[in-house]
C-alpha cells in the first residue's frame, strides 16, 4: 500500500483489496454468460468495456508524476510495443497498400501525440473532470466538420448543439482568462477534442482497408518517433513504479481498449458506438471522485451535463 499515490484515499483501496476474494467467482460467472451471448451483444459489451477503460486512463494524468510529454511518450511507446507483439503473434501483415496510407497514418500519429499531450497537460493543471469534459466536445466538432471533410451538405441544425456546448463551457469557466488554470485546462482539452475529431476523419477510410490494431500500431509508432526529440527538453528521471504505470497505461488502457473498441465495431454501427463513447466523461468523473477524491463543483456538473447532453444528442440524431 505504501507505493500507491498519496492522492488516492487509503480506505477506498483497502476496501477494494479486501473484497478481491469475491472477484474470481464473479468473473467466472460473467465469462460463462459472455460465452452464450449473441455476437452483437458481445460487440456491444466490448465497446462498453473499452469506453470504461478509456475513462480510467485520464486518472494517470494525476497519478504519474511526470511531465505530460513523457507520459504521452510512455503511453504510445508501450501501446505500439504491445500491438506489435499482438500482430506478430497473430501472423498478420504489417504492410500497407501505398505510400499515401503510410503518410496518412504518420499525420494521424502526429495529431495523436498532440491530442494526448494537450489532454494530459489539461488534467495536470486543472482536474480529470475538466480534461475529459473538454475532450468530449469531439462529437460536436465531428458533426460540424463532417460536411467539410466529406463534401456533404451542411446541416444548420448542427449549430444548435455547438451553441449550447459553448453555454456549457461558459458555465464551467470561472473567468475568461488563460492565466487561470481551470480556463487554460479547459481550453487545452477542447483543442484536444478538436484534434481527436480530425484523427477520426483520417481513420474513417483507413479502418475500411486495415484492421484497427494495425491502424493503431502505426499511429502509436508515429507518435512515439515524433515525441523522441521532445524528451531532450524534459527531466528523464523515472523510477520502476512510474515505468510500470506507463506500461499499464499503454498496454491495458490504450492498446487493449482501442482493440476492443475496433473489434466491437464489427457488429455495432459507428454512430451507436459513439453514443456509448459519450459515457467516458461520466466514468472518468466517477473514477476521479472515488480514487482521487476530486469533487466537481456545481458549475462543472451543470456545464458538463450540458456538454455531454449535446454530445449524446448529436450521436443519437445520427443513429436515428
Amino acid at each position: 500500500m505504501a507505493c500507491l499515490p498519496e492522492t488516492i484515499p487509503r480506505k477506498c483501496f483497502e476496501a477494494f483489496f479486501h473484497k478481491t476474494k469475491y472477484y474470481p467467482a464473479f468473473f467466472t460467472i460473467f465469462a460463462a454468460q459472455f460465452a452464450t451471448m449473441k455476437s452483437e451483444t458481445k460487440s456491444l459489451w466490448a465497446i462498453h468495456i473499452s469506453v470504461l477503460l478509456f475513462g480510467f486512463a485520464g486518472l494517470f494524468g494525476k497519478w504519474v508524476l511526470l511531465p505530460a510529454q513523457l507520459i504521452v511518450f510512455g503511453r504510445v511507446f508501450f501501446a505500439a510495443f504491445f500491438l506489435f507483439i499482438y500482430i506478430l503473434i497473430g501472423k498478420k501483415s504489417f504492410r500497407l497498400a501505398s505510400l499515401h496510407d503510410y503518410f496518412t497514418l504518420l499525420v494521424a500519429g502526429i495529431l495523436l501525440a498532440f491530442h494526448w499531450f494537450t489532454f494530459f497537460y489539461s488534467i495536470q493543471i486543472s482536474s480529470v473532470a475538466i480534461g475529459i469534459l473538454g475532450v468530449s466536445t469531439f462529437s460536436i466538432f465531428s458533426a460540424l466538420l463532417e460536411a467539410l471533410f466529406f463534401r456533404e451538405k451542411f446541416c444548420y441544425k448542427n449549430l444548435i448543439p455547438a451553441f449550447l456546448s459553448v453555454v456549457g463551457i461558459y458555465i464551467i469557466l470561472p473567468e475568461f482568462s488563460l492565466k487561470n488554470d481551470v480556463s487554460f485546462g479547459l481550453f487545452l482539452a477542447i483543442i484536444s477534442g478538436f484534434t481527436f475529431a480530425i484523427i477520426s476523419f483520417l481513420n474513417r477510410k483507413q479502418v475500411q482497408m486495415y484492421s484497427g490494431s494495425l491502424v493503431a500500431f502505426y499511429q502509436d509508432l508515429s507518435a512515439t518517433l515524433v515525441l523522441i526529440p521532445l524528451l531532450f527538453f524534459v527531466d528523464l528521471k523515472i523510477n520502476l513504479l512510474e515505468i510500470g504505470q506507463l506500461a499499464l497505461l499503454g498496454g491495458i488502457f490504450t492498446a487493449i481498449a482501442h482493440t476492443l473498441f475496433i473489434s466491437g465495431l464489427s457488429k455495432i454501427k459507428v454512430h451507436k458506438a459513439s453514443v456509448v463513447a459519450n459515457m467516458e466523461p461520466v466514468y472518468g468523473i466517477l473514477f476521479a471522485f472515488f480514487l482521487l477524491n476530486e469533487r466537481p463543483d456545481k458549475s462543472v456538473l451543470l456545464g458538463g451535463s450540458i456538454i455531454v447532453g449535446m454530445a449524446f444528442w448529436v450521436s443519437l440524431r445520427k443513429t436515428i
